[in-house]
């Protein structure tokens, strides 16, 4: 029973692995199910801005975006497969210990029954009974008969579970060996498809490297633009952190606090930035379908080498029409107008307060309460790079964060 209890072990081991293995497959599908649906979206995006000929900035940039996502997604394929040849590593191994398991039962088995054919006769048995020194070796006599028949009623029933079990383990090794093959497939496809946008991405660059003129003159444009609106939201979050100090001067409310960011907070207040705070990665995206297009932070330009620029926040790439929405409940602290850059919204969140820019129409006011997903105000397109782009900002005070780590991954 030794070498049964061996192969039990490792079958007991192996759904131990499974288990992780089954975790983790599951979390890599999920991710290469998310990444294809950003790249078809990215697509589509493209797609639309075919119309217009002439290659942009905007188009690079989500070119750029669908190279990155499809890089991932290979990465993603990879892991899967290297997974998916573990298990099945496993399972061979399996399948061979079930095999000499099958193998040494049946020997064992054959010869019991030899020994039983041999003595089968129940007068041979009757007379080994009754030949006992005493009624005690009589008994044990008889039940060492009855544990004999008992033992390989036994065997049988192991010869044909493990018969069974190496059954199933052998189709699903089957199964896996197919899956993996597939994926492995799939992946050589990405490649291809990843080496026919990165060809795409070098023309377009090097026509955009040709424009460098109109390209300056457009960066200047958005830094002007970028810096009037960073000054006015300076000013709202300092004009913000003042009438909530002096709110507290004045007031009488027990528990109000006043946070390190600046923010003197009344008890509701702390609750609502306490509940913003727990939704780290859990935010909903402040538009129903986009992909973002440039992160946070600093970055060089993806054609002029002697530039870089730093984004407060992120740009999400969406559809003409969209909207922008809340992404958690809170109150209005003010609507930003600026020549030629559209309007922008600040939402304050307790101490944390979250800015969508670049909007054509705005459809709320100051000290407006909104809901999560609520629609705050239509995302402006741009006709000169045929795009739809989406500014996120989210401070904590006068702290800039990262809206990526905030917002929730996309399904």
């Amino acid at each position: 029973m030794r070498e049964v209890t061996k192969a039990v072990f490792l079958i007991m081991l192996t759904l131990n692995w499974t288990g992780v293995y089954s975790q983790s497959r599951t979390e890599l599908e999920e991710k290469k199910t998310r990444l294809q649906k950003e790249i078809e979206y990215a697509n589509k995006l493209l797609k639309e801005s075919q119309v217009n000929q002439k290659n942009t900035l905007g188009k690079l940039n989500l070119l750029n975006t669908k190279i990155t996502k499809r890089q991932e997604l290979i990465n993603t394929m990879l892991r899967q497969s290297q997974v998916m040849e573990r298990q099945i590593e496993e399972t061979q191994g399996v399948v061979k210990a079930l095999e000499e398991d099958v193998e040494r039962l049946k020997s064992e088995y054959a010869i019991m029954l030899q020994y039983t054919y041999k003595n089968q006769k129940f007068y041979d048995r009757l007379m080994f009974v009754f030949s006992a020194k005493d009624f005690n070796q009589a008994y044990k006599r008889l039940k060492y008969f009855e544990q004999y028949a008992n033992h390989r009623r036994e065997q049988a029933r192991l010869i044909e579970e493990t018969r069974i079990s190496l059954s199933s383990r052998a189709e699903e090794l089957t199964r896996k060996k197919r899956e993996l093959a597939v994926v492995l497939e799939d992946k050589e496809r990405e490649k291809i498809t990843l080496s026919e946008e990165m060809d795409e991405q070098g023309k377009m660059m090097e026509t955009l490297k040709r424009q460098e003129k109109d390209l300056r003159k457009d960066l200047e444009r958005k830094r002007k633009e970028k810096e009037r609106l960073d000054k006015a939201i300076a000013r709202i979050i300092e004009e913000e952190i003042k009438k909530a100090r002096a709110k507290a001067e004045k007031t009488t409310t027990a528990g109000t606090k006043v946070t390190s960011s600046g923010f003197a907070l009344t008890p509701e207040e702390q609750i609502l930035s306490s509940s913003f705070s727990d939704n780290l990665g859990k935010l909903p995206w402040p538009s129903e379908r986009g992909v973002i297009t440039s992160t946070f932070g600093e970055h060089a330009h993806p054609t002029l080498r002697d530039i870089r620029t730093f984004n407060n926040g992120v740009d999400i790439a969406t559809e003409g029409g969209s909207k922008a929405r809340a992404i958690f409940d809170g109150v209005v602290s003010a609507v930003i107008v600026i020549p030629g850059a559209n309007k922008a919204v600040m939402v304050r969140h307790g101490e944390y307060l979250t800015v969508y820019s670049n909007l054509k129409d705005v459809f709320v006011k100051p000290q407006d309460k909104v809901k999560v997903k609520q629609e705050i105000g239509s995302v402006a397109n741009d006709t000169e790079e045929d795009r739809t782009l989406l500014h996120l900002e989210i401070w904590k005070g006068t702290t800039k964060q990262d809206p990526a780590k905030w917002i929730q991954a996309r399904k």
